[in-house]
């Protein structure tokens, strides 16, 4: 891409002044010529894909519609992508049902070539869903490359809109964040658990996160982070404590407490 993200400050003082200018920074990205070229190829091609090999012979159409999913670094693996999207989402036995990482379920989901009928490819509603997707991952890939962990804070909203929007139990919602590495990342970070809080049994991961969840936010429910404020301090204590482990390897745990204690 010509055009990169400005992005001069880290943590949560350099969150917060990327979002002032995220609308005026998201508009300029849009409009990158490169960016452009790619989706108009998108929108005149698209409409005549009818099968999955079809989409996964065309390099441009592929990387539009595999980045639109943040699956950018799956272009190469045309074979393992096929078989995702040929074997659809209706049937319960399907790879796309059966992988930890979700993207590739809203992948197949989407084109949707196991439905009978298959899915339109080129209806409008379709094209520009997807072409939103794809700015939307794509800048914040582009500002990841400067700092991945304001990729983790643009990425959270999406992932929980959508996470809490589906049919799960609230049981389901934590499991379904333990398996994205992006949400967990965020969640485990700012509820201050170690990395190796993962090597834990699934259901003790989810007792701890509940529990965490309730002392520091006031309930245990996922839907809580959808809430605007609830999430900014959700981000807030993820960034903080993201600094203070970058700086814990040269700090006593007192003067890491200290400095989380100054900045709240």
């Amino acid at each position: 891409m010509s055009y990169q993200p400005i992005v001069p400050l880290s943590g949560y003082a350099g969150w917060k002044l990327l979002n002032t200018t995220l609308e005026v920074q998201k508009e300029a990205f849009d409009n990158d010529p490169i960016v452009d070229r790619e989706l108009q190829y998108f929108k005149e091609n698209i409409g005549s894909v009818t099968s999955a090999e079809e989409l996964v012979g065309d390099y441009q159409l592929l990387k539009v519609a595999l980045g639109a999913f943040g699956l950018d670094a799956d272009i190469g693996n045309k074979y393992f992508i096929q078989k995702i999207l040929e074997e659809g989402t209706i049937n319960e036995d399907s790879l796309a049902n059966n992988l930890t990482e979700k993207a590739y379920y809203n992948l197949s989901e989407a084109f949707g070539f196991d439905q009978t009928p298959p899915n339109t490819t080129g209806g409008d509603s379709f094209i520009d869903k997807i072409s939103d997707s794809y700015t939307n991952k794509q800048f914040q890939a582009a500002v990841g490359d400067h700092n991945e962990n304001f990729r983790l804070g643009l990425n959270l909203a999406d992932e929980l809109d959508e996470l809490v929007s589906g049919d799960t139990t609230e049981n389901g919602m934590w499991y379904s964040i333990m398996g994205n590495e992006p949400l967990l990342q965020v969640f485990r970070t700012a509820f201050g658990l170690p990395e190796s809080f993962s090597s834990l049994d699934v259901d003790d991961q989810l007792d701890r996160f509940k529990a965490k969840s309730e002392t520091l936010f006031g309930g245990s429910s996922v839907t809580q982070f959808t809430d605007p404020d609830t999430q900014e301090k959700l981000l807030r204590d993820f960034f903080i404590r993201s600094q203070i482990n970058d700086l814990g390897a040269s700090n006593s745990p007192a003067q890491n407490a200290l400095a989380m204690l100054q900045r709240l």
